[in-house]
C-alpha cells in the first residue's frame, strides 16, 4: 500500500552524522579537551534540553561550569549553531514529494535548534511539526508519536516513519507505522518508488 504519510527524523536524516556527535567534537576542539570527557558532560544533562526543561543558556551554565571552561554563551550558541551540517540532497527530496502525501516532522529536537529549522529553507513542505522540546517529551516514548500522528491527521498503518535510530524505529513498529531505518538518500529514494511514490526527478547529490 502507498502511504498516505511520510514522518521524518531530522538530525542524521537531514543533516549528516548526528548533531550532537558534532557539538561534542566542537565543543573539545574549541577548548583544547578531551572530546571523551566532554561527551559525558554533554549527554549528563542534555535529556533537559531534548525535554525543555532548560533553555540553552541554562545548558551552558551547566555545562561551562562541568567542563571547567569560561566563554560567554554567544560562543557556545554559535558553536551549536555551527554544528548544523545539512544534507543537501534530503532537502531537494523533500520539495520533491507530491502534494498528496502529508508530511510530518518528529524530532527530539533544542531549543535555538527549532527555531533555526522554522526559519530555515524548505520549512514550509512540512505539515505537522513535533519537536520534543516544546512538547516535553521525546521519541521512542509512544506519545510522541501518537501526537505527531495526530497532528498528520492520518492513522499509523498509512504513514511511513524515517528515522536513522534503531530504537525509535522499534517504537514506531510497535505502534504499526511503516518503517524505513534511513542510512543513505539513494536507499531511500528506491524504498519509496517500491512503496509506489514517484519523484519527479532523483534528488542530486552534494
Amino acid at each position: 500500500m502507498k502511504p498516505r504519510g511520510i514522518l521524518f527524523d531530522w538530525g542524521g536524516v537531514f543533516t549528516v552524522g548526528t548533531f550532537d556527535g558534532r557539538v561534542v567534537e566542537n565543543t573539545a576542539r574549541r577548548f583544547d579537551l578531551n572530546e571523551e570527557e566532554v561527551a559525558s558532560a554533554y549527554f549528563a544533562e542534555i535529556k533537559r534540553l531534548e525535554l525543555g526543561e532548560w533553555s540553552l543558556p541554562r545548558f551552558w551554565s551547566y555545562f561551562a561550569d562541568a567542563l571547567g571552561v569560561d566563554a560567554p554563551y554567544s560562543d557556545f550558541e554559535a558553536l551549536f549553531l555551527s554544528s548544523v551540517v545539512p544534507r543537501p540532497e534530503m532537502y531537494q527530496l523533500l520539495a520533491a514529494i507530491p502534494a498528496d502525501v502529508r508530511v510530518g516532522l518528529l524530532s527530539n529536537n533544542y531549543p535555538v535548534i527549532s527555531d533555526y529549522l522554522r526559519a530555515g529553507e524548505g520549512f514550509d513542505r512540512f505539515d505537522a511539526v513535533f519537536f520534543s522540546n516544546e512538547e516535553g517529551v521525546k521519541k521512542p516514548d509512544a506519545r510522541a508519536f501518537e501526537l505527531a500522528l495526530e497532528r498528520m491527521r492520518l492513522p499509523a498503518e498509512e504513514v511511513l516513519f524515517v528515522d536513522d535510530h534503531p530504537d525509535n524505529i522499534a517504537a514506531a513498529k510497535a505502534l504499526g507505522l511503516l518503517t524505513h531505518r534511513f542510512e543513505d538518500t539513494e536507499p531511500f529514494v528506491r524504498d519509496l518508488r517500491e512503496r509506489g511514490i514517484t519523484l519527479p526527478a532523483a534528488p542530486e547529490g552534494p
